[in-house]
């Protein structure tokens, strides 16, 4: 997918004459633009996160927004008077998305000029353009899905957990099993497909191959008798993770190929790939088939191909950049104390 046709994961707004008339550090009663509200709401209920970047004085500008009653759109909210470049840089390290997933709304020139300048794959609009913002492609997504609605709640659970992580006392995985995690792993049906649709476009970070699917395509893979497309869902004591991973297995008599594996990076630190993997190790072992994956390396999946690599597989061929892993099979795959596996094939 192109970067012009790409969804954005979150909107990054200025206060001062953007979000709202007037500029607070001249002691301008500020007001929220018309119309500003209803494309909170709206990009809110598209699953589309927002933050802020603003060059003020935070205490002053938080306690404005919390008057207007829209205060509560924006995570992680960068409001200081260091450059806009930074602000967004920390945005997108705080909820692990690539910068490439921002949109930057300014009415400054110097400001979109000084974003584009550090970070080039920025898209940045014109904070005195706004009244077509609703109906830009890249923020229009093909699917709202359940899990859309529900996303900013999700990233705020996330930083729970995260706050929580840090102040334990203990290993990795005494924290996990903190946590009481059910994993559900099922095959995906219609209902299924168009969050399905939507994690192959949004996942970039842990996919295997960097493959996105229409809705027709998963649709007949979900009912091909060759293949097999499972959707994995996490919960744990802070709440749900929706839906985090997708798996497309072709089946062969003999040899079970994953031609794709992703999940959400939100569950990067939770050993939710292994455990994945795991299961498709042991499954392939009780059909007593051949267990191949295929894999293309990318500047960010990284993460994924390590966990392919501690799960055992190893590389068979490699053709134009595209490297084919095989499992030997050795033996049975133990799953782990701290989550629950439920299948339900």
């Amino acid at each position: 997918m192109s970067r012009a046709n790409k969804i954005a994961k979150c909107v990054v707004w200025d206060l001062d004459n953007t979000l709202w008339h007037g500029t607070l550090p001249e002691g301008d009663e500020v007001r929220l633009k018309e119309g500003i509200k209803h494309a909170l709401k709206t990009l809110d209920s598209r699953g589309i996160l927002q933050s802020v970047a603003s060059k003020n004085n935070y205490d002053e500008a938080m306690h404005r927004l919390q008057e207007m009653g829209v205060d509560h759109f924006f995570l992680l909210p960068q409001i200081s008077w260091n450059p806009k470049s930074e602000a967004l840089q920390n945005i997108a390290t705080g909820l692990n998305i690539g910068v490439d997933s921002l949109v930057f709304i300014d009415d400054q020139e110097f400001e979109r000029q000084e974003v584009q300048f550090r970070l080039p794959e920025v898209r940045c609009v014109n904070g005195n353009e706004i009244n077509d913002l609703l109906n830009l492609d890249y923020l229009n997504p093909e699917f709202v899905t359940s899990d859309s609605a529900l996303r900013r709640e999700m990233y705020k659970s996330d930083f729970l957990r995260s706050e929580k992580e840090q102040l334990f006392q203990g290993t990795n995985t005494d924290f996990l099993e903190t946590l009481g995690m059910k994993l559900d792993l099922f095959r995906a049906g219609e209902s299924d497909l168009q969050r399905a649709v939507e994690l192959t476009e949004r996942t970039n970070q842990l996919n295997s191959s960097g493959v996105t699917f229409s809705y027709e395509e998963l649709k007949e893979l979900a009912k091909s008798e060759n293949h097999l497309l499972l959707m994995a869902r996490l919960e744990d004591k802070f709440g749900t993770y929706g839906h985090i991973g997708l798996i497309l297995i072709e089946k062969d008599l003999k040899v079970w190929t994953i031609q794709l594996f992703l999940m959400s990076c939100r569950v990067m630190s939770r050993g939710i790939g292994a455990v994945l993997l795991g299961y498709l190790i042991n499954l392939a072992r009780e059909k007593e088939v051949e267990l191949k994956a295929v894999f293309k390396p990318t500047s960010k999946n990284r993460m994924m191909n390590i966990t392919y690599r501690f799960a055992g597989f190893t590389e068979e061929t490699k053709k134009d950049g595209v490297e084919l892993l095989r499992h030997r099979l050795c033996s049975q795959v133990s799953m782990p104390a701290y989550l629950k596996l439920n299948i339900k094939m």
